[in-house]
Protein backbone atom coordinates (compact mmCIF):
# COMPACT_ATOMS: atom_id res chain seq x y z
CA UNK A 1 0.00 0.00 0.00
CA UNK A 2 1.41 3.51 -0.96
CA UNK A 3 0.50 6.43 1.84
CA UNK A 4 -0.16 9.41 0.04
CA UNK A 5 0.80 12.66 1.61
CA UNK A 6 0.03 16.38 1.13
CA UNK A 7 2.64 19.24 2.34
CA UNK A 8 2.22 22.87 1.61
CA UNK A 9 6.35 23.88 2.32
CA UNK A 10 9.57 23.48 -0.16
CA UNK A 11 10.63 20.43 -1.37
CA UNK A 12 13.28 18.27 0.92
CA UNK A 13 17.12 18.26 0.35
CA UNK A 14 17.94 14.94 0.42
CA UNK A 15 16.27 11.03 -1.06
CA UNK A 16 14.41 11.00 -4.30
CA UNK A 17 12.38 14.10 -5.85
CA UNK A 18 9.87 13.66 -8.51
CA UNK A 19 9.10 16.43 -10.82
CA UNK A 20 6.69 17.31 -13.54
CA UNK A 21 7.60 18.71 -16.78
CA UNK A 22 5.28 19.59 -20.04
CA UNK A 23 5.57 17.44 -22.86
CA UNK A 24 8.16 17.07 -24.49
CA UNK A 25 10.54 19.04 -22.39
CA UNK A 26 9.76 22.08 -21.35
CA UNK A 27 10.56 22.48 -17.36
CA UNK A 28 8.47 24.02 -15.26
CA UNK A 29 9.62 25.89 -12.03
CA UNK A 30 10.93 23.51 -9.97
CA UNK A 31 12.57 21.61 -12.78
CA UNK A 32 14.18 24.81 -13.53
CA UNK A 33 15.50 24.91 -10.44
CA UNK A 34 16.63 21.41 -10.27
CA UNK A 35 18.23 21.88 -13.38
CA UNK A 36 20.07 24.91 -12.48
CA UNK A 37 21.30 22.84 -9.03
CA UNK A 38 22.55 20.34 -10.94
CA UNK A 39 24.29 22.06 -13.98
CA UNK A 40 21.03 21.41 -16.70
CA UNK A 41 21.21 17.61 -16.43
CA UNK A 42 17.52 17.73 -16.43
CA UNK A 43 17.45 19.80 -19.81
CA UNK A 44 20.20 17.31 -21.08
CA UNK A 45 18.66 13.55 -20.22
CA UNK A 46 15.20 15.06 -22.06
CA UNK A 47 17.50 15.68 -25.13
CA UNK A 48 19.40 12.61 -24.74
CA UNK A 49 15.76 10.45 -25.55
CA UNK A 50 15.60 9.19 -28.83
CA UNK A 51 12.09 10.76 -29.78
CA UNK A 52 10.59 13.50 -27.75
CA UNK A 53 9.45 12.14 -24.55
CA UNK A 54 5.43 11.80 -24.57
CA UNK A 55 2.77 12.02 -21.96
CA UNK A 56 3.71 9.38 -19.14
CA UNK A 57 7.39 9.29 -19.60
CA UNK A 58 9.29 8.77 -16.79
CA UNK A 59 12.90 9.44 -16.74
CA UNK A 60 15.55 8.72 -14.01
CA UNK A 61 18.77 10.55 -13.52
CA UNK A 62 20.97 9.34 -10.21
CA UNK A 63 22.45 11.82 -9.20
CA UNK A 64 26.38 10.75 -7.71
CA UNK A 65 27.16 9.70 -4.37
CA UNK A 66 27.62 12.28 -1.81
CA UNK A 67 25.08 15.07 -3.24
CA UNK A 68 22.41 15.55 -0.83
CA UNK A 69 19.60 14.17 -3.74
CA UNK A 70 19.83 10.19 -4.50
CA UNK A 71 18.69 11.20 -7.55
CA UNK A 72 15.63 12.80 -9.26
CA UNK A 73 12.71 11.22 -11.32
CA UNK A 74 11.21 13.34 -14.49
CA UNK A 75 7.56 12.66 -14.77
CA UNK A 76 6.25 13.44 -18.27
CA UNK A 77 2.65 14.99 -18.69
CA UNK A 78 0.70 16.59 -21.21
CA UNK A 79 -0.72 15.90 -24.74
CA UNK A 80 -1.26 18.27 -27.87
CA UNK A 81 -4.93 17.91 -27.54
CA UNK A 82 -4.96 18.34 -23.42
CA UNK A 83 -4.58 16.08 -20.69
CA UNK A 84 -7.95 14.57 -18.94
CA UNK A 85 -7.99 14.10 -14.99
CA UNK A 86 -7.94 10.62 -15.68
CA UNK A 87 -4.84 10.38 -17.88
CA UNK A 88 -3.28 12.51 -15.18
CA UNK A 89 -4.39 9.45 -12.82
CA UNK A 90 -3.24 6.97 -14.91
CA UNK A 91 0.36 8.80 -14.56
CA UNK A 92 0.07 8.80 -11.07
CA UNK A 93 -0.32 5.12 -11.45
CA UNK A 94 2.62 4.11 -13.67
CA UNK A 95 4.82 6.40 -11.60
CA UNK A 96 4.19 4.28 -8.52
CA UNK A 97 4.63 0.98 -10.89
CA UNK A 98 8.10 2.87 -12.24
CA UNK A 99 9.05 3.87 -8.73
CA UNK A 100 8.71 0.35 -7.57
CA UNK A 101 11.18 -1.18 -10.37
CA UNK A 102 13.67 1.44 -9.84
CA UNK A 103 13.44 0.19 -5.96
CA UNK A 104 12.67 3.71 -4.82
CA UNK A 105 10.64 3.58 -1.63
CA UNK A 106 9.74 6.88 -0.79
CA UNK A 107 10.01 9.90 -2.60
CA UNK A 108 8.49 13.85 -2.91
CA UNK A 109 6.85 14.88 -5.73
CA UNK A 110 7.14 19.04 -6.89
CA UNK A 111 4.10 21.09 -7.72
CA UNK A 112 3.78 21.31 -11.25
CA UNK A 113 4.02 24.95 -11.53
CA UNK A 114 3.09 26.87 -14.98
CA UNK A 115 3.64 23.30 -17.18
CA UNK A 116 -0.04 25.03 -18.65
CA UNK A 117 -1.57 21.27 -18.97
CA UNK A 118 -4.81 22.81 -18.64
CA UNK A 119 -5.54 22.18 -15.24
CA UNK A 120 -3.72 24.29 -11.74
CA UNK A 121 -1.50 22.62 -9.79
CA UNK A 122 -3.53 21.77 -7.16
CA UNK A 123 -5.56 19.57 -9.16
CA UNK A 124 -2.50 17.98 -11.13
CA UNK A 125 -1.62 16.69 -7.86
CA UNK A 126 -4.64 15.50 -6.58
CA UNK A 127 -5.29 14.03 -9.95
CA UNK A 128 -1.85 11.81 -9.36
CA UNK A 129 -2.01 11.42 -6.29
CA UNK A 130 -5.55 9.53 -6.54
CA UNK A 131 -4.06 7.49 -9.46
CA UNK A 132 -0.74 6.59 -8.20
CA UNK A 133 -2.85 5.32 -4.20
CA UNK A 134 -5.12 3.23 -6.31
CA UNK A 135 -2.22 1.75 -8.28
CA UNK A 136 -0.25 1.32 -5.23
CA UNK A 137 -2.97 -0.56 -3.29
CA UNK A 138 -2.03 -3.98 -1.35
CA UNK A 139 -4.20 -6.51 0.53
CA UNK A 140 -1.42 -7.65 2.71
CA UNK A 141 -4.33 -7.79 5.78
CA UNK A 142 -3.24 -11.98 6.22
CA UNK A 143 0.53 -11.84 5.57
CA UNK A 144 2.35 -12.18 8.33
CA UNK A 145 5.93 -11.19 6.86
CA UNK A 146 6.96 -10.98 3.20
CA UNK A 147 10.28 -11.80 1.24
CA UNK A 148 12.23 -8.83 1.14
CA UNK A 149 12.58 -9.44 -2.67
CA UNK A 150 8.67 -9.11 -2.89
CA UNK A 151 8.03 -5.87 -0.45
CA UNK A 152 11.37 -4.34 0.36
CA UNK A 153 11.91 -2.15 -2.51
CA UNK A 154 7.68 -1.16 -3.02
CA UNK A 155 7.05 2.60 -3.40
CA UNK A 156 5.77 2.94 -0.14
CA UNK A 157 5.41 6.62 0.63
CA UNK A 158 4.49 9.37 -2.05
CA UNK A 159 4.29 12.96 -0.52
CA UNK A 160 3.09 15.93 -2.99
CA UNK A 161 4.59 19.26 -2.12
CA UNK A 162 2.75 22.58 -2.29
CA UNK A 163 -0.56 21.59 -2.02
CA UNK A 164 -1.91 21.68 1.95
CA UNK A 165 -3.87 18.21 3.35
CA UNK A 166 -6.57 20.21 3.62
CA UNK A 167 -7.34 21.74 0.46
CA UNK A 168 -10.37 20.87 -1.70
CA UNK A 169 -9.03 18.62 -4.23
CA UNK A 170 -6.69 16.85 -2.09
CA UNK A 171 -10.24 16.14 0.31
CA UNK A 172 -11.83 14.99 -2.80
CA UNK A 173 -8.94 12.38 -3.87
CA UNK A 174 -8.59 11.25 -0.28
CA UNK A 175 -12.48 10.49 -0.30
CA UNK A 176 -12.37 8.47 -3.15
CA UNK A 177 -8.87 6.72 -2.74
CA UNK A 178 -10.67 5.93 0.67
CA UNK A 179 -13.71 4.57 -1.15
CA UNK A 180 -12.32 2.13 -3.58
CA UNK A 181 -9.92 1.37 -1.32
CA UNK A 182 -12.42 0.20 0.87
CA UNK A 183 -14.85 -1.40 -1.61
CA UNK A 184 -11.21 -3.88 -2.86
CA UNK A 185 -10.82 -4.69 1.09
CA UNK A 186 -14.26 -6.11 1.13
CA UNK A 187 -13.83 -7.89 -2.25
CA UNK A 188 -10.39 -9.02 -1.03
CA UNK A 189 -11.83 -10.82 2.09
CA UNK A 190 -12.21 -14.66 2.29
CA UNK A 191 -15.76 -16.24 2.63
CA UNK A 192 -15.17 -17.32 6.11
CA UNK A 193 -14.52 -13.74 7.46
CA UNK A 194 -16.99 -11.14 5.26
CA UNK A 195 -20.22 -13.39 6.10
CA UNK A 196 -23.83 -11.62 5.27
CA UNK A 197 -23.29 -10.80 9.02
CA UNK A 198 -19.82 -8.58 8.87
CA UNK A 199 -20.94 -7.28 5.71
CA UNK A 200 -23.88 -5.97 7.35
CA UNK A 201 -22.03 -4.76 10.30
CA UNK A 202 -19.35 -2.98 8.02
CA UNK A 203 -22.27 -1.19 6.76
CA UNK A 204 -23.32 -0.54 9.69
CA UNK A 205 -20.14 1.18 10.35
CA UNK A 206 -21.16 4.47 7.88
CA UNK A 207 -23.06 5.74 10.48
CA UNK A 208 -19.92 7.58 11.81
CA UNK A 209 -19.94 9.63 8.19
CA UNK A 210 -23.59 10.45 8.75
CA UNK A 211 -25.90 7.96 6.67
CA UNK A 212 -28.82 6.18 7.69
CA UNK A 213 -28.35 2.46 7.83
CA UNK A 214 -31.39 -0.28 8.39
CA UNK A 215 -30.77 -3.95 8.48
CA UNK A 216 -33.80 -6.21 7.61
CA UNK A 217 -32.92 -9.86 9.17
CA UNK A 218 -34.31 -13.12 8.10
CA UNK A 219 -37.57 -12.14 9.96
CA UNK A 220 -38.12 -9.02 8.22
CA UNK A 221 -37.21 -10.86 4.69
CA UNK A 222 -39.61 -13.44 5.80
CA UNK A 223 -42.23 -10.20 6.23
CA UNK A 224 -42.01 -9.00 3.37
CA UNK A 225 -42.49 -11.95 1.15
CA UNK A 226 -38.68 -12.04 -0.43
CA UNK A 227 -39.13 -15.29 -0.68
CA UNK A 228 -36.52 -15.67 -3.75
CA UNK A 229 -33.42 -14.07 -1.83
CA UNK A 230 -34.44 -16.19 1.21
CA UNK A 231 -34.50 -19.19 -1.15
CA UNK A 232 -30.74 -18.94 -2.58
CA UNK A 233 -29.87 -18.59 1.54
CA UNK A 234 -31.91 -21.37 2.37
CA UNK A 235 -28.84 -23.79 2.17
CA UNK A 236 -26.42 -21.67 4.02
CA UNK A 237 -25.55 -21.81 8.08
CA UNK A 238 -25.25 -17.61 7.36
CA UNK A 239 -28.39 -16.03 7.97
CA UNK A 240 -29.46 -13.28 4.90
CA UNK A 241 -29.69 -9.75 5.20
CA UNK A 242 -31.08 -6.73 3.13
CA UNK A 243 -28.99 -3.50 4.48
CA UNK A 244 -30.51 -0.13 3.00
CA UNK A 245 -28.11 2.75 3.37
CA UNK A 246 -28.99 6.28 2.91
CA UNK A 247 -26.70 9.23 2.56
CA UNK A 248 -29.31 12.33 2.74
CA UNK A 249 -26.98 15.53 1.51
CA UNK A 250 -29.83 17.32 -0.03
CA UNK A 251 -33.74 16.55 -0.12
CA UNK A 252 -35.44 16.09 -3.88
CA UNK A 253 -38.55 14.79 -4.05
CA UNK A 254 -36.70 11.24 -4.95
CA UNK A 255 -34.03 9.61 -4.17
CA UNK A 256 -31.32 7.99 -6.70
CA UNK A 257 -30.73 3.74 -5.47
CA UNK A 258 -27.93 2.11 -6.08
CA UNK A 259 -28.71 -1.32 -5.70
CA UNK A 260 -25.83 -4.63 -5.13
CA UNK A 261 -25.75 -8.17 -5.55
CA UNK A 262 -23.74 -9.30 -2.08
CA UNK A 263 -23.61 -13.18 -2.68
CA UNK A 264 -20.45 -13.36 -0.20
CA UNK A 265 -19.69 -16.78 -1.74
CA UNK A 266 -21.28 -18.76 -4.42
CA UNK A 267 -20.45 -21.95 -4.71
CA UNK A 268 -23.59 -22.70 -7.07
CA UNK A 269 -25.30 -24.19 -4.52
CA UNK A 270 -26.80 -27.91 -5.67
CA UNK A 271 -25.67 -26.82 -9.45
CA UNK A 272 -21.90 -26.61 -7.66
CA UNK A 273 -19.34 -25.17 -9.69
CA UNK A 274 -16.04 -26.87 -10.78
CA UNK A 275 -13.46 -26.74 -8.04
CA UNK A 276 -11.19 -24.95 -9.98
CA UNK A 277 -11.08 -21.68 -9.76
CA UNK A 278 -14.19 -22.05 -6.96
CA UNK A 279 -11.97 -19.76 -4.61
CA UNK A 280 -12.84 -16.46 -6.76
CA UNK A 281 -16.34 -16.81 -5.90
CA UNK A 282 -15.54 -14.67 -2.58
CA UNK A 283 -15.92 -11.52 -4.83
CA UNK A 284 -19.41 -12.47 -5.85
CA UNK A 285 -20.35 -9.58 -4.03
CA UNK A 286 -18.69 -7.15 -5.75
CA UNK A 287 -21.69 -5.02 -6.39
CA UNK A 288 -22.13 -4.57 -2.86
CA UNK A 289 -18.78 -3.64 -2.52
CA UNK A 290 -18.83 -0.79 -5.21
CA UNK A 291 -22.73 0.22 -4.00
CA UNK A 292 -21.05 0.56 -0.50
CA UNK A 293 -18.34 2.52 -1.54
CA UNK A 294 -20.22 4.78 -3.64
CA UNK A 295 -22.03 5.47 -0.32
CA UNK A 296 -19.12 6.07 1.63
CA UNK A 297 -17.62 8.19 -1.07
CA UNK A 298 -20.62 10.71 -1.06
CA UNK A 299 -20.48 10.62 2.73
CA UNK A 300 -17.00 11.69 3.04
CA UNK A 301 -17.08 14.61 0.30
CA UNK A 302 -20.44 15.70 1.75
CA UNK A 303 -22.23 15.08 -1.58
CA UNK A 304 -25.66 17.48 -1.89
CA UNK A 305 -27.58 14.02 -3.37
CA UNK A 306 -30.24 12.37 -2.03
CA UNK A 307 -28.55 8.54 -2.64
CA UNK A 308 -30.04 5.44 -0.92
CA UNK A 309 -28.09 2.14 -1.02
CA UNK A 310 -29.51 -1.31 -1.07
CA UNK A 311 -27.56 -4.41 -0.77
CA UNK A 312 -28.55 -7.78 -0.58
CA UNK A 313 -26.26 -10.03 1.44
CA UNK A 314 -26.70 -13.92 0.93
CA UNK A 315 -24.49 -17.40 0.76
CA UNK A 316 -25.34 -19.58 -1.73
CA UNK A 317 -24.52 -23.61 -0.13
CA UNK A 318 -25.24 -26.93 -1.03
CA UNK A 319 -26.94 -29.31 1.85
CA UNK A 320 -29.77 -30.63 2.75
CA UNK A 321 -31.63 -27.78 3.23
CA UNK A 322 -30.23 -26.31 -0.03
CA UNK A 323 -32.78 -24.56 -2.73
CA UNK A 324 -33.13 -27.72 -5.77
CA UNK A 325 -33.27 -27.29 -9.50
CA UNK A 326 -36.77 -27.46 -10.74
CA UNK A 327 -38.31 -25.75 -7.46
CA UNK A 328 -40.17 -22.63 -7.87
CA UNK A 329 -40.39 -19.55 -5.77
CA UNK A 330 -42.79 -16.76 -5.53
CA UNK A 331 -40.87 -13.47 -5.27
CA UNK A 332 -41.88 -10.39 -2.96
CA UNK A 333 -43.21 -8.83 -6.64
CA UNK A 334 -45.51 -11.69 -6.68
CA UNK A 335 -43.75 -13.11 -9.54
CA UNK A 336 -43.15 -16.85 -9.67
CA UNK A 337 -39.96 -18.02 -10.67
CA UNK A 338 -38.95 -21.42 -11.70
CA UNK A 339 -35.49 -22.03 -10.60
CA UNK A 340 -33.76 -23.82 -13.31
CA UNK A 341 -30.12 -23.83 -12.52
CA UNK A 342 -29.19 -22.86 -8.80
CA UNK A 343 -25.93 -21.00 -10.00
CA UNK A 344 -28.10 -18.40 -11.04
CA UNK A 345 -28.86 -16.67 -7.94
CA UNK A 346 -27.76 -13.36 -8.12
CA UNK A 347 -31.01 -12.08 -10.15
CA UNK A 348 -33.07 -13.87 -7.52
CA UNK A 349 -31.29 -11.95 -4.62
CA UNK A 350 -32.06 -9.05 -6.89
CA UNK A 351 -35.15 -9.69 -7.81
CA UNK A 352 -36.34 -8.85 -4.50
CA UNK A 353 -34.62 -5.89 -3.53
CA UNK A 354 -35.01 -4.14 -6.96
CA UNK A 355 -38.94 -4.69 -6.35
CA UNK A 356 -38.38 -3.30 -2.77
CA UNK A 357 -36.42 -0.36 -3.75
CA UNK A 358 -38.62 0.19 -6.26
CA UNK A 359 -42.11 0.38 -3.86
CA UNK A 360 -40.59 1.60 -0.92
CA UNK A 361 -38.60 4.87 -2.22
CA UNK A 362 -40.67 5.69 -5.44
CA UNK A 363 -36.79 6.65 -6.84
CA UNK A 364 -36.21 8.86 -9.73
CA UNK A 365 -34.01 6.30 -11.15
CA UNK A 366 -32.40 2.62 -9.97
CA UNK A 367 -29.17 0.97 -10.68
CA UNK A 368 -27.64 -2.20 -9.83
CA UNK A 369 -24.44 -3.76 -9.71
CA UNK A 370 -23.53 -7.04 -9.93
CA UNK A 371 -21.08 -10.25 -10.55
CA UNK A 372 -24.28 -11.21 -12.56
CA UNK A 373 -22.91 -13.75 -15.96
CA UNK A 374 -19.96 -15.10 -17.05
CA UNK A 375 -21.65 -14.42 -20.43
CA UNK A 376 -20.96 -10.70 -19.87
CA UNK A 377 -17.55 -12.04 -19.94
CA UNK A 378 -17.22 -14.04 -23.14
CA UNK A 379 -18.68 -10.48 -24.77
CA UNK A 380 -17.02 -7.94 -23.75
CA UNK A 381 -13.43 -10.13 -21.92
CA UNK A 382 -12.26 -7.48 -19.03
CA UNK A 383 -12.20 -4.44 -20.50
CA UNK A 384 -15.65 -2.99 -20.57
CA UNK A 385 -18.39 -3.79 -17.89
CA UNK A 386 -22.03 -4.54 -19.35
CA UNK A 387 -24.86 -2.09 -19.53
CA UNK A 388 -28.11 -2.79 -19.70
CA UNK A 389 -30.65 0.07 -19.98
CA UNK A 390 -34.96 1.16 -20.12
CA UNK A 391 -33.67 5.11 -19.79
CA UNK A 392 -31.63 6.68 -22.63
CA UNK A 393 -30.61 9.77 -20.70
CA UNK A 394 -29.41 7.69 -18.00
CA UNK A 395 -27.61 5.19 -20.17
CA UNK A 396 -25.82 8.03 -21.50
CA UNK A 397 -24.67 9.24 -18.41
CA UNK A 398 -23.37 6.07 -17.23
CA UNK A 399 -21.40 5.92 -20.52
CA UNK A 400 -20.15 9.16 -20.07
CA UNK A 401 -19.04 8.32 -16.61
CA UNK A 402 -17.29 5.34 -17.84
CA UNK A 403 -15.22 7.09 -20.15
CA UNK A 404 -14.20 9.94 -17.61
CA UNK A 405 -13.12 7.28 -14.82
CA UNK A 406 -11.85 4.47 -17.14
CA UNK A 407 -14.55 2.05 -16.15
CA UNK A 408 -16.22 2.05 -19.01
CA UNK A 409 -19.59 0.18 -20.03
CA UNK A 410 -20.91 -1.35 -23.21
CA UNK A 411 -24.63 -1.48 -24.37
CA UNK A 412 -25.88 -4.84 -24.43
CA UNK A 413 -29.28 -5.44 -25.79
CA UNK A 414 -32.80 -5.39 -24.46
CA UNK A 415 -36.33 -6.36 -25.61
CA UNK A 416 -39.07 -8.42 -26.17
CA UNK A 417 -36.87 -11.36 -28.08
CA UNK A 418 -34.63 -11.75 -25.13
CA UNK A 419 -37.72 -11.84 -22.83
CA UNK A 420 -38.96 -14.96 -24.66
CA UNK A 421 -36.14 -16.82 -23.68
CA UNK A 422 -36.31 -17.11 -19.82
CA UNK A 423 -40.07 -18.12 -20.46
CA UNK A 424 -41.24 -20.93 -18.23
CA UNK A 425 -43.63 -24.05 -18.66
CA UNK A 426 -44.90 -24.08 -14.96
CA UNK A 427 -44.63 -20.29 -13.55
CA UNK A 428 -44.01 -16.91 -14.87
CA UNK A 429 -40.61 -17.21 -15.69
CA UNK A 430 -37.68 -18.95 -14.92
CA UNK A 431 -34.22 -17.82 -13.89
CA UNK A 432 -31.94 -19.18 -16.58
CA UNK A 433 -32.46 -18.10 -20.64
CA UNK A 434 -31.77 -20.66 -23.67
CA UNK A 435 -28.16 -22.82 -23.47
CA UNK A 436 -25.46 -20.66 -24.55
CA UNK A 437 -27.59 -18.08 -25.97
CA UNK A 438 -26.98 -13.89 -24.54
CA UNK A 439 -26.83 -15.43 -21.33
CA UNK A 440 -26.07 -11.81 -20.34
CA UNK A 441 -29.08 -10.27 -21.88
CA UNK A 442 -31.59 -13.23 -20.39
CA UNK A 443 -30.37 -12.14 -17.14
CA UNK A 444 -31.13 -8.53 -17.29
CA UNK A 445 -34.89 -9.26 -18.93
CA UNK A 446 -34.85 -11.20 -15.76
CA UNK A 447 -34.42 -8.16 -13.74
CA UNK A 448 -36.54 -5.90 -15.89
CA UNK A 449 -39.35 -7.72 -14.54
CA UNK A 450 -38.88 -6.03 -11.49
CA UNK A 451 -38.60 -2.46 -11.98
CA UNK A 452 -41.56 -1.36 -13.21
CA UNK A 453 -41.65 2.17 -15.14
CA UNK A 454 -38.75 3.31 -13.08
CA UNK A 455 -35.51 4.53 -15.28
CA UNK A 456 -33.35 1.52 -14.51
CA UNK A 457 -29.74 0.61 -15.52
CA UNK A 458 -28.52 -2.94 -14.66
CA UNK A 459 -24.61 -3.33 -14.82
CA UNK A 460 -23.17 -6.57 -15.54
CA UNK A 461 -19.40 -6.56 -13.77
CA UNK A 462 -18.35 -10.22 -13.61
CA UNK A 463 -15.24 -9.00 -15.78
CA UNK A 464 -14.25 -6.17 -14.18
CA UNK A 465 -14.45 -6.58 -10.41
CA UNK A 466 -11.66 -9.14 -10.45
CA UNK A 467 -8.32 -8.56 -12.19
CA UNK A 468 -5.40 -11.30 -13.18
CA UNK A 469 -3.18 -8.56 -14.02
CA UNK A 470 -1.86 -5.31 -13.34
CA UNK A 471 -4.07 -2.24 -15.18
CA UNK A 472 -3.22 1.26 -14.82
CA UNK A 473 -5.17 2.11 -11.51
CA UNK A 474 -5.39 -1.09 -9.85
CA UNK A 475 -2.22 -4.02 -9.51
CA UNK A 476 -3.48 -8.13 -9.47
CA UNK A 477 -6.68 -8.53 -7.37
CA UNK A 478 -9.75 -6.41 -6.36
CA UNK A 479 -10.57 -3.82 -8.83
CA UNK A 480 -12.86 -1.35 -6.92
CA UNK A 481 -14.95 -1.48 -10.29
CA UNK A 482 -18.04 0.84 -9.71
CA UNK A 483 -17.40 3.07 -7.07
CA UNK A 484 -15.66 5.84 -9.19
CA UNK A 485 -18.21 5.60 -11.91
CA UNK A 486 -20.90 6.04 -9.74
CA UNK A 487 -19.59 8.76 -7.78
CA UNK A 488 -18.90 10.38 -11.16
CA UNK A 489 -22.33 9.40 -11.89
CA UNK A 490 -23.85 11.39 -9.13
CA UNK A 491 -21.61 14.15 -9.30
CA UNK A 492 -22.24 14.51 -13.53
CA UNK A 493 -26.29 13.93 -13.45
CA UNK A 494 -27.55 14.33 -9.56
CA UNK A 495 -25.78 17.18 -7.87
CA UNK A 496 -25.62 20.51 -8.62
CA UNK A 497 -22.15 20.88 -8.57
CA UNK A 498 -19.69 18.84 -11.30
CA UNK A 499 -16.48 17.68 -9.89
CA UNK A 500 -12.93 19.63 -10.27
Amino acid sequence: MVEIGFIPGPLPQAGTVVVPVAAPSRLGEAARALDAATGGQLARLLAAEDKPPEHGRILHLTLPHGTDLAGIVLLVLGKPGGVTPLELEEAGGKLVARLTELGIAEAAVAPADDLELGHDAAAIAAHLAHGAALRGYEFTKYKQSQAEDETGHRARSLVFHGLSVEAPEALRAHSLTTAVCAARDLVSEPANILTPRAFAETCQGLTELGVEVEVLDRAELERLGMRALLGVAQGSVQPPYVVVMRWKGAAPPKPLVLIGKGVCFDSGGLSIKPAGGMEEMKWDMGGAAAVYGAIRALALRRASVDVVGVVGLVENMPSGSAQRPGDVVRAMSGTTIEVVNTDAEGRLVLADVLWYAKERFQPAAMIDLATLTGAIVVALGHEHAGLFANDEDLATALIAAGEATGERLWRMPLGKAYAKHIRSDVADIKNVGRAREAGASAGAVFLERFVGDVPWAHIDIAGTTWTSRARPLAGKGATGFGVRLLDRLVADRFEATAPA
